[in-house]
């Protein structure tokens, strides 16, 4: 199984290494990195990411949607997590034996692109229980890790 996770705009260098970490833990292969997305070699990253960006595999795009097209091309199955209308619960898809996985994550400020959403093959979130809406990304994206 190959399992990569493409981040998108995400500013906060602590949410990238975080996760960063959380492919080891996760064994996710590659972190993409898109458009505003801080990047290796940075002197900081070591302290979050205990070492991970030495590792974990990762590319920098400034555009992600030709990447997201070429990964589509190579038969990955692209989620994006969002609450959306077409949103499934991130519990109700992951007992299948996919092969090729991207999860695409972005900053918490701004919603994801809308393009990024006709792209994907599947939107799904996470259930929250009380008045929030959302998660941090990183945790939010160790949940979904997780789960795949």
């Amino acid at each position: 199984m190959s399992k990569i996770i493409l981040l998108d705009s995400i500013r906060s260098m602590q949410n990238v290494w975080a996760i960063f970490r959380n492919c080891d833990w996760a064994w996710f292969e590659k972190v993409i990195l898109t458009w505003y997305c801080p990047t290796p070699p940075r002197n900081d990253i070591s302290k979050t990411a205990l070492w991970a960006q030495s590792w974990i595999n990762w590319e920098y795009h400034k555009n992600p949607f030709d990447i997201i097209e070429q990964l589509k091309k190579e038969w990955y199955k692209i989620y994006s997590i969002e609450l959306d209308k077409k949103s499934i619960d991130y519990r109700e898809l992951f007992n299948k034996n996919e092969e090729k996985i991207c999860l695409i994550m972005w900053n918490e400020v701004s919603w994801v692109n809308k393009k990024i959403l006709d792209l994907s093959d599947e939107i799904i979130f996470i259930p929250m229980r009380w008045k929030k809406e959302s998660l941090n990304v990183s945790v939010a994206a160790w949940i979904v890790m997780y789960a795949v």
